[in-house]
Parts: C-alpha cells; sequence; structure tokens
C-alpha cells in the first residue's frame, strides 16, 4: 500500500510541471534551499555525483537564473552556492501546484479518513526524521 501511494503521489506531483528544470536539477534547488551557502563539493557530495557533473547542473541554473554562486568571505577560491530569488519562487510555486493537485484528492474522503491520514502522515515524518538525523550521527548513534 506504501508503493503504490507514493506512486500514486509521484502522478498527482507529475502533474505539476517542473519546466523548465529537470529532477536533477530540482534535486539541486531543493537542497540548496535547505543548504544555503553550500560549496559545490558538499553539494556534488549531497547528490552523490562528482564535482564537474554537479557544476554544469549549477551553470544550467546559473543561466535560468535560479541559483547564484558567491564567493566565500574567507576563501575567494571556493564558491558558495545560493538559491537566486527566481529559484525561490520557483519552488514556491511548484509547491503550490502541487498542493492543490493534493488538495483535488483529500477533498474527495470523508473528514474522519482524512484524519486518520493526518494523524498516520505525522507519525510517519516523526519516525522518518528521527532515523534520518540517527543515520547522518553515523554509527552508533541510535538510542534504544
Amino acid at each position: 500500500m506504501t508503493s503504490t501511494a507514493a506512486e500514486l503521489l509521484e502522478v498527482l506531483w507529475g502533474r505539476a510541471s517542473t519546466e523548465p528544470v529537470s529532477a536533477s536539477q530540482l534535486r539541486v534547488l531543493l537542497i540548496l534551499e535547505h543548504h544555503a551557502g553550500i560549496n559545490l563539493r558538499t553539494l556534488a557530495d549531497s547528490l552523490a555525483s562528482t564535482p564537474p557533473s554537479t557544476s554544469r547542473l549549477c551553470d544550467r541554473l546559473r543561466a535560468a537564473g535560479f541559483v547564484e554562486r558567491i564567493a566565500s568571505p574567507t576563501d575567494r577560491r571556493e564558491v558558495r552556492l545560493h538559491l537566486s530569488s527566481r529559484g525561490h519562487a520557483f519552488l514556491a510555486d511548484l509547491r503550490t501546484r502541487r498542493q492543490r493537485a493534493l488538495q483535488a484528492v483529500l477533498d474527495q474522503m470523508p473528514d474522519a479518513q482524512r484524519a486518520m491520514l493526518l494523524q498516520g502522515l505525522e507519525a510517519f515524518c516523526q519516525a522518518a526524521a528521527a532515523q534520518i538525523s540517527d543515520e547522518a550521527q553515523g554509527p552508533g548513534s541510535q538510542t534504544a
């Protein structure tokens, strides 16, 4: 059921086009939104990619006006990556369109089932956040 729900969510979200960015470029924008000012190597690691490939992705996003490259104040050789105002606006618009598509489905559900779904999703988010946090802290960091 979880896989089916995830696939249906992908279909709903897919209706809200991510044009003019590709799926890989969207991942970059989402990472930069949450980690403003990271350097290229850190971004490449986050994408499990190489710095040259990541640099080309960022070049295309910069040319489209979604990303800004700013020299590090502590090391002129290092470049920090930030979302531009256009990048922020694009993500906000995408989320609004995705929310509308999801809301149309939720509106068809009975109130009681919608409340149960919300409760389940809140528990899922807490468990997923805890697991991600534990994994980020490294082996042996899980608490009993």
